[in-house]
């Protein structure tokens, strides 16, 4: 906790500085996707950055992807942890690391940096970021490889180093970086573009204590803090009371291990919001794994949707927040465990207490959603300059309904938050493949009073020999789940639809799929399971959505007891089996 300090400041000033610190957080986002090098971050916006107070609590967080809220402090806690001693850091000091179980938190693509910010001779706050490098060398083309047995094969790990040391580069590293990544230009670049974010953010701050003086600005930032902690127990105030249970599956490892169960108590009190997911799963031999951090983050992402999701993030929000796990589980694996796709069990951790609460907070939770990233990975040579290429990139799909409301169709996961594509013309042209087909994967899935969102098609066609893809998507074998009476969605899954005419899949992890000119990767990912009884949905909408391609005339006729013309698209008798309420239509 920041110390106590003894200083009379007017309300307004603590305001001022503290929406200041806000601000240094997002032009520290804008700064770093200006200067980068990869589409991952500048298109994408895979990355987070912010600023801790000088213990490591989190104040602001400018992020893309909601799966780093929380990431930042256990960072720059490791680095307190290592450089902890007297006059360890100084100014000019930049530490990097990626290390899963020591402070990282995620895989070893997501490249963090932590700068500590000097008044004077002494810390006032971190400034640090988190970034998603296309590469960091490991046995397979950007980096997460969905068949790794151990986490030295999954790439470049930097144990919380220094990179700077009183503003000097440890050029030793930088060579060594070089020399083991494929794309170095693009890697280097992203690191510089890191650098740059980092020292706007120390600017900024310099400037807060220069105007206000330290003893403020500290302040400020205790004033931030506890204003986060009482946003939350008022909203915790709000929430049923009790404990709610649940338990799931994690499809596969990779190996075609599994399923994989995980189970969650929820108790919430109008102090505490706790998640216990003692007795799931033992770490698996497949890359599946995710650390406590990245756990942590994920159950942050749910613990925000339920109670304030506008709440500017900072570490007195989660403050209530307490999460149990046993260790060297899959949610909570401990080196040296892969963990290139972590992701799967992570938010899969965050579906347990979604699944766990939505019939109890309908008004805030939806039915399932396709929950995996869906990360795909393809390189080979571009066929106009024979020069290398990888595509690195999640893909968007289904999200459940709720009450009162259709699920969003052609969403990011959870965990990818305000993420984007790569534009197709972009990909066009930088990567050697042609983008045959973009659209919303309309199977009529997730039936309900609401329906489910739809998830989408997407289909590259490889215009070079040689080329290579790997696919990892998750909620394969176990789909989006319905409530209140919706049915569940549809998996996600990818097929190779071969220049000759043959097929192969469908698959959910598949490493390294050769692919030669002409052959298409077609990526199919879920629709989101449905909310209420499908003969409560509207006989109008039900021929609406036959029109739109959301559902066929037999779908419509089957589930929802509608029957539509299909020319006119009209309704042309509603069955008896449906309730009175809608017989008007």
């Amino acid at each position: 906790m920041t110390a106590k300090v003894n200083v009379k400041i007017d309300p307004f000033t603590l305001e001022i500085v503290k929406d200041s610190l806000i601000a240094t957080g997002d032009e520290m986002f804008l700064a770093l996707a200006r200067t980068s090098m990869s589409p991952i971050i500048y298109e994408v916006l895979d990355y987070a950055s912010g600023l801790t107070d000088s213990k490591g609590q989190l104040l602001t967080q400018g992020n893309g992807v909601t799966g780093f809220i929380g990431m930042l402090t256990f960072m720059v806690k490791q680095t307190l942890k290592k450089f902890g001693g007297e006059g360890d850091l100084k100014p000019g000091d930049i530490i990097i690391i990626n290390d899963p179980y020591g402070g990282g938190g995620s895989h070893l693509s997501d490249v963090g940096l932590v700068m500590p910010i000097f008044h004077g001779e002494e810390i006032v706050a971190f400034s640090a970021n988190k970034a998603h490098w296309t590469e960091v060398g490991g046995k397979d083309p950007g980096s997460f490889s969905n068949d790794a047995t151990e986490i030295f094969q999954e790439g470049l790990q930097f144990p919380c180093v220094k990179l700077f040391d009183e503003g000097k580069i440890n050029q030793p590293l930088i060579d060594i970086i070089q020399s083991n990544v494929r794309f170095p230009d693009l890697s280097l670049g992203d690191l510089w573009a890191q650098v740059a974010a980092l020292r706007t953010g120390e600017k900024r701050v310099k400037e807060l204590c220069a105007k206000h003086g330290k003893e403020v600005v500290q302040a400020s930032i205790e004033h931030l803090l506890n204003h986060g902690e009482q946003m939350a127990l008022k909203e915790l105030k709000k929430l049923p009371k009790g404990t709610f249970e649940a338990e799931s599956y994690i499809d596969d490892d990779g190996f075609q291990n599994g399923p994989f169960k995980i189970q969650v108590k929820v108790t919430i009190t109008d102090e505490e919001f706790r998640c216990d997911f003692r007795g799931s799963h033992p770490q698996v031999p497949g890359p599946i794994n995710c650390s406590y951090t990245a756990l942590v983050s994920a159950v942050r992402t749910i613990f925000l949707a339920i109670t304030n999701p506008s709440q500017d993030v900072n570490d007195g929000v989660f403050r209530p927040l307490t999460i149990i796990t046993d260790p060297k589980s899959v949610l909570a694996a401990e080196r040296p465990a892969p963990v290139s796709i972590y992701w799967e069990s992570m938010l899969a951790g965050a579906d347990l207490i979604w699944q766990a609460l939505a019939p109890h907070l309908p008004d805030r939770l939806s039915a399932g959603h396709l929950l995996s990233v869906c990360a795909v990975t393809l390189s080979g040579n571009h066929q106009d300059t024979n020069e290398p290429f990888l595509i690195v990139e999640p893909s968007v799909g289904g999200w459940g309904a709720g009450k009162g409301m259709d699920g969003a169709r052609g969403q990011f996961c959870i965990g990818d938050g305000e993420t984007y594509n790569v534009p197709i013309e972009v990909a066009e042209t930088r990567y050697g493949v042609m983008i045959d087909e973009y659209s919303l994967r309309t199977d009529g899935a997730g039936s309900g009073e609401y329906i489910g969102g739809a998830g989408v098609t997407r289909s590259y066609r490889a215009m070079s020999d040689n080329q290579m893809v790997s696919a990892t998507f998750g909620r394969n074998k176990f789909v989006p789940w319905g409530f209140n009476g919706g049915g569940d969605g549809s998996s996600n899954e990818f097929v190779i639809e071969k220049a000759n005419g043959e097929m192969d899949g469908p698959f959910g992890i598949y490493p390294r799929y050769p692919l030669n000119k002409g052959d298409v990767v077609k990526l199919m990912t879920a629709t989101g399971g449905g909310y209420g009884n499908p003969m409560d949905r509207r006989a109008d909408q039900v021929a609406w959505d036959v029109k739109n391609g959301y559902m066929t005339v037999e779908q419509a006729k089957e589930i929802y007891g509608v029957v539509v013309n299909p020319h006119t698209f009209k309704v042309e008798r509603v069955s008896a089996i449906r309730g009175s309420s809608n017989e008007h239509h």
